[in-house]
């Protein structure tokens, strides 16, 4: 009897999953929360994407994040016509992006061999189901947002809603939805030259210090340093 021929397999790795998805690098990976959120609402002003139909669509927005027990709630609103409110209205998921700081890194800055140039950066990334606001909750919501926003300006004094005409507001209410959304993905990448040695990132540092923009980076480098 003739021996069987071996049938051959190849098993293909497993899809990227989580932050996976935003670095192959694990040592960049943020995963806690009280940091995200802390990135999160520095750099509030997010872009927040919609998919439908294999088209995604894209709209920048305020950002509110708030804990409600364990779970991170991330508010804002859209304007009705906007392409990406209608996606995420029907698919009832959306997607928001939190830029933080970012800087181009020279490879001269190692002052090493065999080196090439990169990027640093922070980011966060929070994705889930969504529900849509009636027009009793928008407000709310705007009246939350207004007065964070409002709050930053003091000692100005902040402006509120009963500065405006009932009427004028509830007429510019019907252009918009509030959305609140669970985030069962929040994660984030904080990408620092973690792997690289301690003196080389000293080197970068300093030099980003010396950069029109790259303070706000350095800054974030020098607190891993030990």
């Amino acid at each position: 009897m003739k021996a069987s021929a071996k049938r051959s397999m190849t098993v293909s790795p497993a899809p990227p999953t989580g932050s996976d998805l935003m670095h192959p690098n694990r040592i960049f990976h943020e995963h806690n929360p009280d940091h995200l959120i802390e990135t999160a609402r520095a750099h509030s002003f997010a872009i927040v994407i919609g998919t439908r139909n294999g088209q995604s669509h894209v709209a920048h927005a305020p950002i509110m994040l708030e804990r409600r027990g364990e779970s991170v709630i991330v508010r804002f609103h859209l304007a009705n016509a906007n392409p990406a409110m209608q996606a995420i209205e029907e698919t009832k998921r959306a997607l928001v992006v939190f830029t933080g700081p970012h800087a181009y890194i020279s490879a001269t800055w190692y002052e090493q061999d065999d080196q090439v140039g990169t990027w640093n950066y922070i980011s966060v990334e929070a994705e889930g189901p969504v529900i849509a606001l009636d027009h009793a909750g928008t407000a709310a919501q705007l009246d939350d947002l207004c007065g964070q926003l409002e709050a930053d300006l003091a000692p100005k004094p902040a402006w509120t809603r009963d500065q405006i005409d009932d009427q004028k507001f509830d007429g510019m209410l019907t252009a918009i939805t509030g959305f609140e959304m669970t985030a069962t993905r929040f994660e984030g990448i904080r990408k620092l030259n973690q792997n690289k040695p301690v003196e080389a990132r000293r080197r970068v540092i300093a030099a980003l210090e010396d950069q029109p923009g790259g303070f706000a980076i350095a800054r974030e480098m020098a607190k891993l340093e030990p």
